[in-house]
């Protein structure tokens, strides 16, 4: 089972942790993690772009001069696809890009990137962010005495305090346990999961 220190937010050492090797010692499959973070991505894009058929076109109504005699290629249209000003062949219409791939992938991919983090020494255990109140200031400090400044903070349940400490600092994001995701482990430099996320997150993977 992979050992990994546990902090408080001053920076100090305050035990350790062991980790489950199902979860986080687990040799990385890029492919899983690749394939799973393009789903993620493809599952944000909009897909509000559109085009106009020859249907949609306004004009175009009249032909625009009549079908033989004229010595020029015949046309039905001022509106055709090959004329400046007409319609588009096969352009866009807004459509769902989303898709899904097995749950199965998914937890593997998830494992996959907290293995990484785990053997590239990313990864951050915190006893807990005890904030009176919310304070960016204060998260600040704690991620300065971390050496994590920009950094996934993973809390066990929702804390209004570590996320509005954290909303506002650039390279920051927090996140409750249930909402992590393989996007966001790869995209931040660090991450920090305070020791009950660590228990749920063993929990629901398991």
């Amino acid at each position: 089972m992979p050992k990994v220190a546990i902090y408080n937010t001053q920076g100090s050492q305050v035990g350790e942790i062991e980790l489950k090797d199902e979860i986080f010692g687990i040799e990385p499959n890029e492919s899983v993690v690749h394939e799973t973070v393009v789903m993620q991505m493809a599952s944000w894009r909009r897909g509000t772009s559109s085009t106009k058929t020859r249907g949609e076109v306004s004009g175009g109504g009249r032909k625009p001069w009549r079908q033989k005699g004229t010595g020029r290629a015949r046309v039905g249209s001022i509106r055709s696809p090959l004329w400046r000003g007409g319609a588009i062949i096969f352009g866009p219409k807004p459509r769902d890009y989303s898709y899904r791939i097995p749950k199965k992938k998914v937890r593997l991919a998830l494992k996959s990137a907290l293995s990484a983090k785990v053997l590239d020494g990313e990864l951050i255990v915190v006893d807990q962010f005890n904030f009176e109140q919310p304070k960016t200031k204060d998260m600040v400090n704690a991620l300065k005495a971390l050496n994590a400044l920009e950094a996934l903070i993973v809390t066990a349940d929702f804390d209004e305090n570590v996320f509005k400490s954290a909303r506002n600092i650039s390279g920051v994001t927090p996140l409750t346990a249930t909402g992590l995701n393989v996007y966001d482990i790869l995209n931040h430099e660090k991450l920090i999961i305070t020791k009950d996320a660590v228990a749920k997150i063993e929990e629901v993977l398991a």
